[in-house]
């Protein structure tokens, strides 16, 4: 555009005159000037060979075009950042992996000041998939919190199968006086612990400290679920201590309440669906053929027409129903719906344990054609002497049994004269029985 001398320019003139040619550029902020450590970070113009060789060195010969600091002449501003930049080999990188290692060092060695505050455990757990018995070696505790006075503490361990609030689900140790480093070497066991309890169930781990003249004091706990620790091997823990897990706020509490309204109806629901846990119950049924047909030999007279043997072996995790915290359990066999005196059998009574062996046998004489339409019930008594005895869970096996009961039953039948055993889980009432002592 050419301008003409001595004249003035118009506003419309000025606005048409092109200041500046070519796409507009952003304006870069300062942010742009530092380094932004992230992996993703990149950016267009890669540095050289020359400058990752050499990132921090002046350039004698770069005075040349106002580049007096870097390898480039027209680039002092990004020689000068060059070792900074994430987007270079060996910077970047190197930062990012070395913050997510930090991270997963502190988790696994509990660094926290809060976890290592209240000590660390040790302890195995083996579970034996045969037996159905989970074993607890609980080893060695390390800088527990002090209790005491004297500045030390007198620590055991106690073990809680969750779900479940009897005491026959809880175990303990011995207790070790006056150390903040004790060692017990103990193995504490649970029977009758089934691959579905391992499955849903959490083993909680504390350790208290005892205290002779007041009640004793918790210390710190961790839980572990059961489905990490696979059958027949060991596994090794080797945890930091936690505080128990916070009470739920007023707020939560609230919300909760406003929904009392929606669980009262469905409580009835909720009941037949699930039924509570008293306990377990070892039962080993075996159905005897008739002498005639050769499969069983020896057996006596009233054993020839064949029929099935019940062994009552054991039960564990028993519910408490004496205020001494114990029981005095017994087993009552019923094969319905007979109402001749044969057909019920009881053991002995076992004093004062919620974990009693019976290991005893009763045996019905009946033929594998009616033993289809029979149903065996199996409960659990509480003896009490003058008094009526409580009744403490049963189960009921027959081919209107479902789950493990309904196994069982087909595993005796499909089987003869084999031995079969498993444990079973006692309820607090059997569907369609009335229960009468």
């Amino acid at each position: 555009m050419t301008v003409r001398k001595g004249k003035g320019i118009s506003i419309q003139e000025h606005m048409a005159i092109d200041v500046c040619p070519g796409p507009i550029r952003p304006i870069r902020q300062i942010s742009a000037y530092f380094p932004r450590l992230s992996p993703t970070s990149s950016f267009s113009e890669p540095l050289s060979p020359n400058q990752l060789a050499a990132p921090t060195t002046l350039s004698p010969g770069a005075g040349q075009g106002g580049g007096v600091i870097g390898a480039g002449g027209g680039g002092g501003s990004t020689g000068l950042l060059s070792p900074l930049l994430p987007g270079t080999a060996g910077s970047g990188g190197s930062l990012s992996a070395m913050s997510s290692m930090d991270t997963s060092i502190e988790i696994d060695s509990c660094d926290s000041d809060d976890n290592t505050s209240l000590g660390t455990l040790e302890f195995d757990l083996l579970y034996e998939k045969a037996t159905s018995s989970l074993h607890c070696t609980v080893l060695r505790a390390k800088g527990l919190k002090p209790m005491d006075f004297n500045g030390l503490a007198d620590p055991y361990v106690k073990l809680h199968l969750l779900p479940g609030a009897c005491k026959a689900n809880k175990l303990k140790t011995k207790t070790v006086r006056n150390t903040l480093n004790p060692v017990w070497n103990e193995t504490l066991t649970y029977c009758g612990i089934t691959e579905e309890d391992m499955y849903r169930k959490t083993l909680r781990v504390s350790v208290c400290d005892e205290d002779k003249l007041t009640h004793n004091e918790f210390i710190g706990e961790s839980r572990v679920a059961l489905r990490r620790v696979k059958p027949d091997q060991t596994k090794h823990f080797n945890i930091c201590l936690e505080h128990p897990p916070p009470l739920p706020s007023p707020t939560a509490m609230s919300t909760a309440l406003r929904g009392i309204s929606c669980y009262l109806r469905e409580w009835e629901t909720e009941q037949q669906r699930s039924l509570e846990e008293r306990g377990r119950l070892l039962l080993c049924l075996q159905y005897l053929p008739p002498a005639s047909d050769g499969d069983v030999k020896g057996e006596g007279k009233e054993r020839a027409r064949g029929g099935l043997c019940v062994g009552v072996k054991r039960c564990a995790h028993l519910a408490a129903m004496d205020v001494n915290g114990y029981s005095d359990p017994y087993v009552k066999t019923y094969l319905k719906p007979d109402i001749h005196k044969k057909s019920k059998h009881k053991t002995a009574v076992i004093k004062k344990t919620l974990n009693p062996e019976f290991n005893e046998e009763f045996f019905y004489e009946i033929s594998f054609s009616e033993l289809a339409t029979k149903t065996l019930e199996v409960t659990v008594w509480d003896y009490d002497l003058g008094k009526s005895n409580d009744f403490i869970g049963g189960v009921s096996l027959g081919c209107h049994s479902q789950g493990e009961t309904l196994q069982h039953w087909i595993d005796c039948l499909k089987n003869k004269g084999k031995k079969v055993e498993r444990w079973h889980t006692l309820t607090n009432e059997l569907p369609g029985s009335t229960l009468q002592e």
